[in-house]
């Protein structure tokens, strides 16, 4: 959709699909740095050029502004500047989380955090399945899993049939997941959920 180093006259919220932001090296690797999901913004106010290459990863629908008038809203309208602050705290928080499973994490806590990541912002969106099950479609491939995650294609799908197999998720087609209980998976990401000490 936009290559890194162009020009940006706009900002663009997703309304619907998936994209992914990357940056490339002087050599050619590629590393993918975040999802775009439905409300994240493309581009920024004041920023004149597109760090990243924002690559569509299923059909995309985005809502454009023209970025002069757009930060002239922001001027005269202080709570929708208010709100684009508060989104910016969650990118940013995201990203400190992204360093964290990129960092620390093992391949098993890796693709456990990023469905619960995916099921959170998908929640937001819609109500849980009548029986309490949450159901999600995963945006990325199992080949571009890996690619953002730093793992094998090898091992996110060992990963895979290994949540399957403990029960964690279960697997409807290539991409649909169905989480039978949210306080499992979020047990697989390693993360102190509870904030207490560790014993």
């Amino acid at each position: 959709m936009i290559w890194a180093g162009d020009k940006m006259d706009f900002v663009a919220p997703v309304v619907v699909g998936v994209a992914t932001l990357s940056q490339t090296m002087e050599d050619g690797r590629t590393q993918m740095v975040g999802l775009l999901l439905p409300s994240d913004f493309i581009g920024r106010p004041g920023r004149e050029i597109a760090p990243y290459n924002v690559n569509a990863v299923s059909d995309v629908t985005v809502c454009c502004f023209r970025k002069r008038p757009f930060e002239s809203l922001l001027v005269s309208t202080p709570h929708v500047g208010q709100r684009l602050l508060e989104m910016a705290l969650d990118e940013l928080d995201a990203a400190r989380e992204w360093m964290l499973l990129l960092g620390r994490k093992t391949a098993r806590e890796k693709i456990a955090s990023l469905i619960a990541i995916i099921a959170r912002r998908d929640q937001e969106l819609k109500a849980a399945l009548p029986d309490g099950q949450m159901s999600v479609e995963l945006p990325l491939t199992r080949e571009a899993m890996a690619d953002y995650l730093g793992l094998t294609l090898e091992t996110v799908s060992r990963q895979v049939s290994a949540l399957k197999k403990d029960g964690v998720i279960q697997l409807e087609g290539k991409r649909k997941v169905l989480i039978p209980d949210m306080d499992v998976l979020l047990e697989e990401t390693g993360d102190d959920t509870d904030g207490g000490p560790l014993i």
